[in-house]
């Protein structure tokens, strides 16, 4: 059996640096093979896994710079069928990709916002006066290039070569310890969760609403965690999109969702929630930027 797994594309992604790297893990543990399919959000990739377009889906969450991928958070809460089946860590390492002959000739740069953040110190140094357009991936825009001498854009140093593209820059992310850690998802009802590599599992994610925006709504909650010695690794809020004020909060915990410990804090955590999602638990993979 093929797998396929949806990414955020075109090629030359981050996302799509990820997936190659989980596809081939996913091979060398347990031979299963998997094709990749590309598509334009974040948030597509997402509602194709769905809607059952693909098995799979590896889509970014956190950067070390920039935080959390809010269109993967967003849409996580909306869906409520899918699961996490594992995380992933990607070095990233941001050039600056244009035809012109010099920085000097550049006077617009595209890339995706996370990775236009991550080069802002850069860009206020050698490029102060450049027009900045967001694009819904860091590949987008790479087409435009060779017909427009005066754009760039910022992408890995893979995607350079991949369109055959010249590099005016390299590793111009403003902090050198530049990471994105990606989920890999699934169906959480999939035939398919069976098939993958057992894991230990060292991570849960989970979000939740509060009945009321009250003192002590969201203390009381994370006391749940603290008395049972389970630690957080990461909390986020996000608006609930219903009011101003009310808030959706997510959290990472260091621990197995099958634990005593775990079952007892989720268990007693329904009483001070509203709604309360369980995304799964994982290990955590390590890749090798490349």
């Amino acid at each position: 059996m093929t797998l396929s797994v949806a990414h955020l594309g075109p090629p030359g992604t981050y996302a799509e640096q990820a997936t190659i790297f989980y596809v081939k893990w996913l091979s060398h543990s347990s031979g299963l093979e998997a094709s990749l399919r590309p598509y334009s959000s974040i948030a597509q990739s997402l509602q194709a896994l769905a809607q059952g377009e693909t098995q799979l889906a590896v889509v970014p969450v956190e950067n070390s710079i920039e935080g959390s991928v809010t269109m993967t958070m967003d849409t996580m809460w909306q869906l409520d069928s899918l699961q996490i089946q594992s995380a992933l860590i990607l070095p990233i390492a941001h050039a600056l990709i244009s035809c012109a002959d010099s920085l000097d000739g550049i006077k617009t740069v595209y890339s995706h916002p996370q990775a236009l953040a991550q080069c802002q110190g850069w860009l206020r140094a050698f490029l102060p006066n450049v027009q900045l357009i967001p694009s819904n991936s860091t590949t987008e825009a790479l087409e435009k290039l060779e017909y427009d001498l005066s754009i760039g854009a910022i992408a890995s140093s893979r995607a350079a070569e991949l369109y055959n593209l010249p590099i005016l820059a390299s590793r111009i992310n403003d902090y050198a310890e530049n990471c994105t850690r990606f989920w890999v998802i699934s169906q959480a009802e999939s035939d398919i969760t069976h098939q993958l590599p057992l894991q230990k599992l060292t991570h849960t994610s989970i979000a939740f609403s509060v009945p009321a925006n009250v003192p002590g709504a969201l203390l009381k909650t994370l006391q749940i965690f603290a008395h049972l010695d389970i630690n957080l690794s990461r909390i986020e809020s996000r608006p609930t999109k219903r009011s101003l004020g009310e808030y959706l909060f997510f959290i990472d915990l260091e621990a197995d969702v099958n634990t005593p410990q775990m079952k007892s804090a989720l268990l007693e955590l329904t009483t001070y929630t509203e709604v309360l999602k369980i995304f799964g638990s994982y290990s955590v993979l390590s890749a090798n930027n490349q």
